[in-house]
């Protein structure tokens, strides 16, 4: 494998607190300690990454927005000219909060996995996040329409939907209907569920990781095109079946997939995103000895011979079960032990007046 001297792009999870119970969830939030940093931590991991000289940072979660001091995490990152993009559930959304992401951010991602209250609830685990998600929606594009207005810059906006089983047969009615909602949406974007953190569980598999029959369809310039010609022309529209995240060995040595770091909310590097294993926290090691770690990582001979058996979402998901019992902390395996084994219990839809110790709350609405 030919060695980069850094990522071109990390995803940063700011925080495993999250309003939301998303049946899918790749990181558990909400369900688990959130492991967020201190602002001042935020911004050394910030510096941390900036000696990388990635082009883009993501930031998620868990929900971002609920982070203390990640406006000045990303005015930090921005000023050293990485691009910013930032994913949120949009629940915690107000107008405040939409006009400094206009101030702080390239790009804004909204989450939404179904085009009625009844599959997006149900796939969110939260009653009444399909109403708030658009009503985030709508904040959103109207910031974008007065800043372009008033000749100002205005991040990207975009709409992400993971597909599964439940949303599958409601593709077409994004395009159709909800994009047309909000005349300044840029992107929308269908990604096939990644088999990771509550995705990779075999019951999940049987009810709703998509087969590979709906993979083929996903990804076919069949859909694509139905799916241009039905959504407005300002919108771009492209569809994945995200296997590159796979890191099959051969792909990597050849350079058709690319590593990414992803880095977890109290700064510890996973050894490769998806699956669960850390190399090591960039409070404490140089970033560039991580980024050693996790390619090293990928020529780990249990990798090898696991990722190279990967050929469908099912084998996927098995080489994921197999990856984080062979390189999670205990903790992280005693998590997986407690899963729970069905697809979208009851008990996740929480009420809206729940509180705990991780309850998100949106940070202080001041200038950065």
């Amino acid at each position: 494998m030919s060695r980069c001297s850094g990522p071109e792009v990390v995803v940063w999870d700011t925080t495993y607190a999250c309003p939301l119970r998303c049946s899918h969830c790749y990181s558990e939030s909400g369900r688990r300690p959130s492991r967020q940093l201190a602002p001042e931590d935020m911004l050394r991991v910030a510096d941390a990454l900036i000696s990388l000289g990635p082009r883009v940072v993501a930031l998620s979660g868990g929900e971002p927005l609920v982070v203390r001091g990640v406006f000045e995490v990303a005015e930090r990152l921005r000023a050293a000219g990485v691009k910013l993009s930032i994913n949120t559930s949009g629940w915690v959304m107000n107008r405040a909060l939409a006009e400094r992401l206009g101030d702080h951010f390239d790009e804004v991602i909204v989450s939404l996995d179904g085009t009625t209250p009844e599959v997006h609830d149900r796939i969110r685990g939260r009653k009444g996040s399909f109403d708030r998600v658009l009503a985030a929606l709508a904040l959103l594009d109207r910031m974008a329409g007065d800043r372009g207005a008033a000749g100002r810059g205005r991040p990207r906006l975009g709409i992400d939907c993971v597909v599964i089983r439940s949303n599958f047969p409601q593709l077409e009615d994004f395009a159709a209907d909800i994009v047309h909602r909000f005349p300044h949406l840029n992107t929308l974007g269908f990604n096939a569920a990644v088999p990771e953190g509550l995705a990779s569980r075999p019951e999940f598999g049987v009810h709703e990781l998509i087969d590979d029959d709906q993979v083929a369809r996903l990804t076919s310039a069949e859909l694509r095109s139905r799916l241009r010609e039905l959504a407005p022309p300002s919108v771009s529209v492209h569809a994945t079946d995200n296997l590159n995240l796979v890191m099959h060995p051969e792909r990597v040595a050849s350079g058709v997939d690319t590593p990414v770091m992803q880095v977890e909310p109290d700064g510890r590097v996973r050894g490769i995103p998806v699956y669960e294993g850390t190399v090591g926290s960039l409070l404490e090691v140089p970033a560039a000895e991580l980024w050693e770690r996790t390619l090293d990582r990928l020529e780990d001979p249990f990798v090898v011979e696991t990722l190279s058996s990967v050929n469908s979402m099912q084998t996927w998901a098995e080489a994921v079960r197999r990856m984080d019992r062979r390189f999670g902390s205990p903790e992280d395996i005693a998590r997986i032990d407690r899963r729970s084994v069905r697809t979208n219990p009851p008990e996740f839809v929480i009420p809206v007046g729940a509180a705990s110790a991780d309850a998100p709350r949106p940070p202080e609405q001041r200038s950065a």
